[in-house]
């Protein structure tokens, strides 16, 4: 049986600290904020709003909220935009995609600060993991994985991490973060040769394909960490699964995150600690 590596203990850690550091910043007279840009009504960005309302209160940030309609001009969208920008009040935004094609996704992604970022969607943000300077913040899930992996003591410095995966949220730039904590890593994807071969001589192994329970026990062996970064709905199963076929997986592995309750319970706790440390860079 493997260890259950739960997202909620991490979580929960992550909140004292930034709720101690939110406390910090009223006594200075700071109000830290965050402001959440939503266009339209899409069900799944609505729950994560509110998951994301919840987190905030918690631990003691403000939120304000700025609901355009699906039909939002595209002048009217990027003027709310640089107002946020602008607002020395807002501390970090958060805006939800995909956005209508004819707003233009990538544009938009890269109108934010940097400084503001607290998604780690922007260029300026991305280039600051890749270059290991402090522009802006890392992708939420992809500090999740690590924040989780630090809180749980396994150790990285010359271990052999596999990952399962190359997107821009979390692939690409948890490759880099693991680099800066001496970790010796494989990226493999689409075009990757015999992916089994690879991920079985690892001693942790990162899945973020996206692809759910394409991950099974021909992918691993004994004592191995694994990582599920994964979330889709399984219909047959009527319930929630990750990139692991966590049944197969779950009696080889010595380490596993679950899904639901591993990584995406700590993804919302990063993100609501970068609004507090924007805030902080900001002050000074």
């Amino acid at each position: 049986m493997a260890e259950i590596l739960k997202g909620k203990p991490v979580a929960a850690f992550l909140d004292e600290q930034t709720a101690e550091e939110v406390a910090k910043l009223k006594e200075k007279g700071i109000d830290t904020t965050l402001a959440i840009l939503r266009v339209g009504e899409r069900s799944d960005d609505v729950s994560y709003e509110k998951g994301a309302m919840k987190k905030c209160r918690n631990v003691g940030i403000t939120v304000r909220n700025t609901i355009l309609p699906e039909d939002v001009s595209y002048d009217e969208f990027y003027r709310t935009l640089d107002e946020l920008n602008n607002d020395p009040q807002v501390h970090g935004i958060l805006m939800f995609r995909p956005l209508p094609k004819y707003l233009d996704n990538e544009k938009a992604r890269n109108f934010i600060s940097p400084g503001k970022d607290v998604d780690g969607c922007t260029d300026g943000s991305l280039t600051g993991v890749f270059i290991d300077k402090k522009i802006g913040f890392a992708p939420c899930t992809a500090e999740a994985v690590m924040e989780t992996l630090k809180f749980y003591n396994i150790e990285l410095k010359g271990r052999n991490v596999v990952v399962l995966g190359r997107s821009l949220v979390v692939g690409k730039p948890l490759a880099m973060l693991l680099m800066k904590r001496n970790a010796t890593v494989t990226v493999c994807h689409t075009k990757t040769i015999d992916v089994a071969s690879i991920t079985k001589n690892a001693d942790i192994v990162v899945c973020c394909t996206g692809q759910m329970e394409s991950v099974t026990s021909e992918y691993v062996s004994n004592g191995q960490t694994i990582v599920d970064v994964g979330i889709s709905y399984n219909e047959t199963k009527q319930k929630l699964c990750g990139d692991v076929l966590f049944e197969e997986v779950e009696p080889i592995a010595d380490k596993i995150t679950p899904v639901p309750g591993g990584i995406g319970s700590v993804t919302t706790s990063v993100l609501v600690r970068h609004v507090v440390r924007a805030a902080s860079n900001q002050m000074k």
